[in-house]
C-alpha cells in the first residue's frame, strides 16, 4: 500500500489585495478592526476566528505570488460574517456602509430560508452578512457545520 500525503482541510490566512493600502487600513478600521502587532509598512494583518486576515497592495501582492505585473481582480469570491440573529446582520450591514462600503445587496430573507445582504469594500472585495438558522454559531462567534 502507498502513503498518501493530504493537504490539511483549512484555511489560515486570506489575502486581499488592495489598490491602496493605507485607506484598506482606514476602511477595517473605522469597522472597528484592530491591526495585530505583526503587521508592517506594506501589508496590514488582522487577527480573526482561528485564522488571520491580510491586506496587502495589489501590485506587490502579484510580485510576491510570482505573477509580477499580474492584473489582479476582485469580488470573484465572497467573504462572509454570520451573526446569531437578523438584527445583527442588519447592524453590521449598517456598519459597513457607514465606513464607506458600496451597497449590493440589502439583507434580506432569502431564498435557502436565512437573511443575508451585500457590500464590497473600495477594492470590490465582497462581503457577505447572513443569519443562517441552520447553522448556529459558537459562543466565539465561530462556525462549526453541523451534523
Amino acid at each position: 500500500m502507498s502513503a498518501q500525503t493530504h493537504t490539511p482541510q483549512r484555511v489560515t490566512l486570506i489575502t486581499l489585495g488592495v489598490a491602496d493600502l493605507a485607506a484598506a487600513r482606514a476602511f477595517y478600521g473605522s469597522l472597528g478592526w484592530q491591526e495585530h502587532g505583526e503587521s508592517q509598512p506594506g501589508v496590514a494583518f488582522y487577527q480573526i476566528n482561528g485564522m488571520a486576515l491580510a491586506l496587502f497592495g495589489r501590485a506587490d501582492l502579484a510580485k510576491d505570488q510570482g505573477r509580477e505585473g499580474a492584473a489582479l481582480g476582485a469580488g470573484a469570491v465572497t467573504l462572509a460574517q454570520n451573526f446569531a440573529t437578523e438584527a445583527e446582520v442588519d447592524a453590521a450591514y449598517a456598519a459597513a456602509l457607514a465606513a464607506g462600503a458600496t451597497a449590493l445587496k440589502a439583507p434580506e430573507k432569502v431564498f435557502w430560508g436565512g437573511y443575508s445582504g451585500y457590500w464590497a469594500d473600495a477594492d470590490g472585495h465582497v462581503w457577505e452578512v447572513a443569519m443562517n438558522p441552520f447553522w448556529p454559531l459558537e459562543a466565539d462567534g465561530s462556525l462549526r457545520l453541523p451534523g
